[in-house]
């Protein structure tokens, strides 16, 4: 039995929910007379959520006047179609498959809020088979800050560099060096509008889910 727990990141490595995380900020642009934007102009934010949204959809940043406002009204727009067309990655199945036939704990840690993630997770048929599961307000911090990692690793009473965390993001890296855990980064993910992974600081990259099976030295 494998003795480290594996951690993943939500949007972007798990699943992908970037066509209704766009599709609710289109709603949001056609709402104020805009056209909808394609898939692709939102597709690389997706990872960062109603900010990224609101910074591909509007260039808004979270400084900007109104900026509150019009982020509660696309939460409440993505809340209302958070699983019309959000999938799990294709090759995600085959690998929780067999970390669950190797009894290896895995969980999720993301930014996203517990009341959007745990529907999202249970509509996908994953919510019963988590380990743990850490969300943007289970504790006061967002990643960069480790503290949300540190945290699963706490509720699974498991050393933090024991534990390894997967993630599409920048500060998903960060987070996780910071806690003390081996990062992997997920290439098949959304990498942000500058996406430059080899600089990350990964301890690994990882072209496909199937890969982390082969870091990992199981079969």
């Amino acid at each position: 039995m494998p003795s480290r727990v594996i951690l993943f990141d939500l949007d972007g490595t798990l699943v992908d929910s970037a066509p209704d995380l766009a599709g609710a900020a289109n709603q949001l642009r056609q709402q104020q007379g805009l056209e909808a934007l394609p898939l692709d102009a939102y597709r690389p934010r997706a990872g960062s959520g109603a900010r990224g949204m609101l910074a591909a959809g509007f260039g808004l940043t979270a400084e900007a006047p109104g900026y509150a406002a019009m982020r509660q009204a696309f939460l409440a727009l993505y809340e209302q179609r958070l699983l019309q067309s959000t999938t799990v990655f294709a090759a995600i199945p085959a690998l929780l498959a067999r970390l669950d036939a190797l009894q290896c704990p895995w969980g999720v840690v993301t930014n996203k809020a517990l009341h959007l993630a745990e529907p999202l997770l249970v509509g996908l048929g994953l919510r019963h088979r988590l380990s743990v599961l850490v969300c943007g307000d289970s504790t006061p911090h967002l990643k960069p800050h480790p503290e949300p990692l540190l945290e699963a690793a706490r509720r699974l009473r498991h050393p933090a560099d024991q534990c390894i965390y997967v993630g599409d993001d920048e500060r998903d890296m960060h987070a996780g060096q910071s806690a003390g855990m081996t990062t992997l980064a997920a290439a098949w993910g959304y990498l942000g509008p500058d996406p430059k992974i080899e600089r990350w600081g990964a301890d690994a990259i990882l072209q496909s889910p199937s890969d982390l099976l082969n870091w990992l030295d199981l079969p």
